[in-house]
């Protein structure tokens, strides 16, 4: 699938689940999300066991689907679902300078609202911000017109 398609699932998607590894195992977490230039911006707490992850291990992987619904038929071993979807990994890490972080939540508030957020400085420091440079993604999709 072109990018241009990819980032188009990006934009009309509401969740996407980060992947981490915690210790020998998957942890994953759905989380509000910004896009822009090939980077994805989340928030949350500076305590948050994302933003301990991160520190520790930061390859992920991350998960968007949208409009995902069963698809029934006579026989339930011939049920399908449609879906579009976008999978990717890349390298996490915590953003520490404050600018770097209004910036992140400006990106984060812009997939869901419209308008000019302001933060206050409070606010921004004791707020976690984590930046994943995207490596690679991919993008499927099952029951629908070619994009």
């Amino acid at each position: 699938m072109e990018k241009e398609n990819i980032e188009a699932i990006i934009r009309k998607a509401s969740v996407c689940r980060l992947g981490m590894l915690d210790g020998d195992a998957p942890y994953i977490v759905p989380l509000c999300f910004g896009y822009r230039d090939n980077t994805l911006y989340f928030h949350g707490s500076m305590k948050s066991r994302k933003a301990e992850l991160i520190q520790k291990h930061p390859t992920v992987c991350f998960e968007f689907d949208i409009l995902a619904e069963p698809v029934s038929a006579p026989d339930p071993c011939d049920w399908d679902m449609r879906y579009q979807s976008v999978v990717g990994f890349g390298r996490a890490s915590v953003v520490e300078a404050v600018e770097e972080k209004r910036q992140a939540l400006e990106i984060i508030t812009a997939q869901y609202a419209k308008g000019s957020p302001s933060f206050s400085e409070p606010t921004l420091k004791a707020t976690a911000v984590i930046k994943v440079a995207i490596e690679s993604m991919t993008g499927k999709q099952s029951g629908f017109d070619p994009l």
